[in-house]
Order: C-alpha cells, then structure tokens, then sequence
C-alpha cells in the first residue's frame, strides 16, 4: 500500500500586470533571491506587520503603572545622537557652499 505523503509547501497562485512581474524580478534580482523567496518573503513580512499592529498588549495594572511612570519622566539624552546632530550635514559642507 503506497505512503500518503502530507506536503509541507501550498502553492499560491497570483494573476500580475507584467510591469508588476518586471520590479519584482529587479528587486529580487537586486537582493539574489529568486522571484518566489523574495514575493513570499515581502508577504510574510507584511502580514507579520500587520498582526503586529492589531495584537492587544496585555499587562497587569501595576505594569502598567510602572510603564506610564518611566514615560512621564522626562527624556536623557543619547550621547551618540548629540554627537550625530552636532556633525555637519554632507549638504552642508563647505565646499557645496563653496559652489553657490
């Protein structure tokens, strides 16, 4: 008697304009990804962005309250980004002001 043999892979089936086909070829390309890793990739990842943005957080009402408590304080600064907003802009060297 022959084994029954669940598969582990569904197949999905798109209909797409062939302009649709063209920039995801390019971006696959671009990332070394075949046409169907990079599409199941893209989709996977919007509907875990998705599932995120409507999934309830649960905490206790005492976590709550520590949350709301370290929120209300007020910011510190981030070495890191104070040193960052110091930096001059590429833009904003001298020699593209150099050329006005």
């Amino acid at each position: 008697m022959p084994r029954v043999i669940k598969r582990k892979e569904h197949p999905l089936s798109m209909r797409l304009p062939e302009t649709d086909i063209a920039i995801i070829d390019r971006a696959a390309s671009l990332r070394g990804r075949s046409r169907t890793d990079f599409v199941r990739e893209a989709a996977v990842r919007a509907a875990e962005d998705v599932l995120m943005e409507t999934a309830p957080i649960r905490m206790s009402p005492a976590g709550f309250k520590a949350f709301i408590e370290v929120l209300s304080q007020p910011g510190r600064p981030v070495p890191e980004m104070v040193e960052l907003f110091r930096r001059t802009a590429p833009w904003e060297s001298r020699d593209a002001k150099a050329e006005k």
